[in-house]
């Protein structure tokens, strides 16, 4: 049920004309929801900055929140939802916010603007215009709330891989975890934008944290090892833990002619050796 144009301008009217009591009540339905997650100063404010932006939207002929003239209303609402998913709130607190603003307008038409039919029928409808503004705003939180997670998701993808320089031309990946093909696709352009950053000719991939190996697993280790050859880097697989090493002979996995070794320490010796730095060797054999 939309509003009619009478409608419109009367509840425009009301929310001008009984701003200070449409708020404060506005206010302490929220504040009861809220449970003190959020001070009483910052709750009015938000509510008043509300209820100027549904009084705006009115008294410029909003009908249906998709009217041009909701337009700023809608931003408003998008902002709070961005907002509280942000600072953790649920999606019912969120919208709770907006349907509050129903319960604040009627006790201001029971105490002064009587109950009459017309009144009553306004009243319906606009009920039903800030039950699409909630609506809009729970679907607007969903929405900020899968960004926010697909973002945190990233970000430890990206903090799970990370790839550290051993050596002066020695690079390393500790892998830990379970790596499935996201992964893998990270763990490659890491690995592949440091060994051009660092121009390292040695990159060590440890799966020591890795629980398991299957097919799968093995297939990414080795598209990983194949595009850092062709990048001129030669690697090498360390944490072979006995379990990994049967497995991998059960499931007649080949590794060709990479070299593996059974710890990050016997990779990185295996390179030093390899590279013919002496200096780095003698300091391998003073720390063992």
């Amino acid at each position: 049920m939309a509003l009619s144009s009478g409608g419109v301008g009367r509840f425009a009217d009301l929310l001008q004309g009984h701003e200070d009591a449409i708020v404060a009540s506005w206010t302490d339905e929220v504040a009861t929801q809220m449970r003190g997650r959020l001070s009483r100063a910052e709750l009015q404010r938000q509510t008043q900055e509300l209820q100027k932006g549904f009084q705006a939207a009115l008294a410029g002929g909003a009908q249906e929140l998709e009217d041009d003239a909701a337009a700023e209303l809608r931003a408003q609402l998008s902002e709070l939802s961005g907002s509280r998913a942000r600072q953790g709130f649920t999606a019912t607190e969120t919208a709770v916010s907006v349907f509050a603003l129903k319960d604040a307008a009627l006790r201001v038409i029971g105490a002064g603007e009587g109950t009459d039919a017309a009144t009553l029928r306004d009243f319906v409808a606009f009920s039903a215009f800030v039950d699409r503004a909630g609506l809009f705003t729970f679907d607007t939180y969903t929405r900020a709330r899968e960004e926010l997670i697909a973002d945190q998701a990233e970000q430890l993808l990206e903090l799970s891989t990370p790839v550290v320089k051993l050596w002066e031309g020695v690079v390393a990946v500790p892998l830990v975890g379970t790596l499935d093909s996201a992964r893998a696709q990270v763990v490659m352009e890491r690995l592949l934008q440091t060994l051009v950053d660092t121009g390292s000719p040695y990159a060590i991939i440890d799966i020591t944290g890795v629980p398991a190996v299957d097919t799968q697993v093995a297939q990414h280790i080795l598209k990983t090892v194949v595009a850092a050859r062709l990048m001129g880097a030669d690697c090498i697989i360390s944490g072979i833990r006995p379990q990994i090493a049967q497995t991998i002979v059960a499931l007649g996995i080949e590794f060709g002619d990479i070299a593996t070794k059974a710890s990050l320490a016997d990779a990185l010796r295996h390179v030093l050796r390899k590279s013919g730095d002496k200096v780095a060797q003698k300091s391998v054999r003073r720390e063992e």
